[in-house]
């Protein structure tokens, strides 16, 4: 995905990332590049916002039990699949 506008930070990137941003996961120089991107690129904005809704819609739903690290892996491996088989 590619809004069309430049950015210090890739879309693509940005999106790849936004998992482990949503879990507190990234080192603090990716967080601060990730908060600029989404502050001005209203599309990757929008991807966060449903990612995020989605993650606390498992958690509530899922929370209690803890999930598989080898799940966890083949899901966001898929994910990154999907994402890749996406047109920009």
């Amino acid at each position: 995905m590619s809004c069309g506008n430049p950015h210090d930070t890739d879309c693509r990137e940005v999106l790849d990332k936004v998992y482990a941003y949503l879990d507190g996961e990234l080192t603090e120089h990716d967080v601060v590049e990730i908060r600029v991107h989404l502050d001005e690129c209203s599309p990757c904005l929008k991807e966060y916002d449903l990612d995020k809704a989605v993650k606390a819609l498992v958690a509530k739903h899922c929370g209690c039990d803890p999930v598989p690290a080898d799940l966890r892996s083949k899901v966001l491996d898929r994910i990154a699949q999907v994402r890749a088989e996406l047109p920009d």
